[in-house]
């Protein structure tokens, strides 16, 4: 019996196209983002929102709309293929860490290090790795 997923679902699910992070000063936030991660920016909006490539997912930086969107944003992962090298990287740029980067757990296939960072307006994030072997 086969698990039900988005690969098989009739609606024609393709996975995560942008995600939306709420931002206080989109200026501030937007030169981050460019200028310290590196993302390449797209475009922005009348209302102030950013647009970035981040692999495979468009990241938007955002104002709240609305009053009650203005909180503190959900965790996002950042993938990358040698999280050593970009911690160092990162941390050369000013990147605020948490702490260095850390093994998560041991997979059958792989190994899953993490390590957690803040954005200008303190945000949480974390790079992530697959290291395998």
């Amino acid at each position: 019996m086969s698990t039900p997923g988005i690969e098989n679902d009739p609606i024609g699910w393709q996975g995560v196209g942008q995600i939306a992070l709420v931002v206080r000063d989109p200026e501030k936030q937007i030169a981050f983002y460019r200028d310290t991660l590196g993302f390449t920016f797209l475009f922005r909006i009348p209302n102030g929102a950013g647009f970035f490539d981040a692999g495979n997912v468009r990241l938007m930086l955002t104002p709240p709309e609305k009053p009650e969107f203005d909180h503190p944003a959900s965790i996002l992962y950042f993938k990358v293929g040698d999280i050593q090298a970009a911690y160092r990287t990162l941390a050369g740029r000013g990147v605020r860490f948490e702490g260095e980067p850390h093994l998560i757990a041991k997979m059958p296939d792989h190994d899953l290090w993490m390590a957690f960072f803040r954005d200008a307006e303190d945000n949480l994030l974390a790079l992530m790795s697959e290291v395998r072997g």
